[in-house]
């Protein structure tokens, strides 16, 4: 049985991405004097869809459903397979299935494809890339990716890393102080993601901690993994490697919160480089400058990523964010409107849970607020 053709697909491209190249017989202005280039200039200008600013083209290969991407055919091409570890500007370190590591370049053609995403190519990428050199290569395909953890940066899609199976949600007790809701903001990424969220409180040392009592009562009636954690003292640290173990996790939360001082207190080996505390403005200092892949000793993967003070949701409408909050969705399909986005209506079977205290004031704000914004 002959082998079936592969796909020819009609690719967007990006606006712009090649200047048209000079003619060898066209002639600068100057060359001429004014009467004669009027009279040898066309009388109106044609616009034509053909050549090298066309913005679609013919590409062989097929369409993900799941993102919509364009996966490229390869053809004959003597390829390898590989896993994006991290991306530094134009290179990316692959790691091969055979353990080396190659310095890859992206293909011109995947980095021109018109895409929603500001980089083409994420660390935890699945790849398949060519030999170009002693340990470099180019990539030539991305593979389809099973999840994603991706953020709004100036209207384009931010794909912070891929293929991973839960988030590690850390935040600090003190020094900076614990902001619930961007854990929340985290949390709807992940249930958006279809990631486990693993929500890690650090520094808990620092703080009474009967303090935090009720911010672990909510997050625990929730069902949520939480958490009590100090990688100063070492409380805790046993357990979290028991979760990371055999995974894929992605840590996230915003500086000076800890990430790489747990991730050096569970494994050493990775040597994560770790900074103080600002004593006056309460901020971290950004010690993680790009999104890295780290194999753990006791099996699995995980991925520091740069602290994150503002995190805006990617491709979350306004309509689908209650359906993140576990504590709403008993309540919200009793309200009288069927659309109703329990701010302002009348007659609001959450707004009245929040009122007889059945619901958390300080989780409605939240939900107030993220939806505020995904509207802005």
């Amino acid at each position: 049985m002959a082998d079936k053709r592969p796909d020819k697909i009609r690719a967007q491209f990006r606006k712009n991405r090649v200047k048209r190249a000079r003619q060898d017989n066209e002639i600068s202005a100057r060359e001429w004097d004014q009467d004669q280039l009027h009279d040898d200039l066309p009388s109106g200008e044609r616009i034509s869809g053909k050549g090298e600013l066309n913005r679609k083209r013919t590409v062989v290969g097929a369409t993900n459903e799941a993102d919509t991407s364009v996966v490229l055919d390869l053809g004959r091409k003597q390829v390898l397979r590989g896993r994006v570890l991290a991306v530094q500007g134009l290179l990316s370190t692959v790691e091969g299935e055979g353990g080396q590591l190659y310095a890859c370049a992206t293909r011109r053609l995947l980095k021109t494809l018109s895409t929603e995403q500001r980089h083409v190519v994420a660390a935890g990428d699945f790849v398949l890339f060519r030999e170009s050199g002693a340990n470099e290569g180019v990539i030539e395909r991305v593979e389809p990716r099973k999840t994603t953890v991706s953020r709004s940066v100036r209207g384009r899609r931010q794909v912070i890393v891929a293929n991973v199976d839960q988030m590690l949600i850390v935040s600090s007790a003190a020094e900076p102080y614990i902001k619930p809701n961007l854990i929340d903001r985290f949390i709807v990424s992940a249930h958006h993601s279809g990631l486990r969220p693993v929500i890690c409180i650090n520094k808990v040392d620092l703080v009474e901690p009967s303090s935090l009592a009720p911010l672990v009562g909510v997050y625990g009636q929730l069902g949520y993994a939480l958490l009590m954690l100090s990688a100063t003292t070492g409380l805790g640290i046993e357990r979290l490697r028991r979760e990371m173990a055999g995974s894929a996790s992605v840590v996230v939360g915003q500086s000076g919160v800890g990430k790489s001082s747990l991730l050096n207190a569970i494994d050493p080996t990775l040597k994560r480089h770790v900074s103080a505390v600002s004593s006056e403005t309460q901020k971290g200092k950004h010690t993680t400058t790009t999104a890295r892949l780290c194999p753990l000793a006791s099996g699995g993967y995980v991925v520091d990523t740069p602290g994150i003070r503002q995190f805006q949701l990617w491709d979350v409408i306004p309509e689908e964010v209650a359906g993140y909050f576990r504590d709403l969705r008993p309540y919200s399909h009793r309200c009288r409107f069927p659309d109703c986005t329990h701010t302002h209506e009348a007659d609001c079977a959450v707004k009245n849970a929040v009122a007889d205290g059945r619901l958390d004031v300080r989780r409605y704000e939240s939900y107030v607020s993220l939806l505020t914004g995904e509207m802005e």
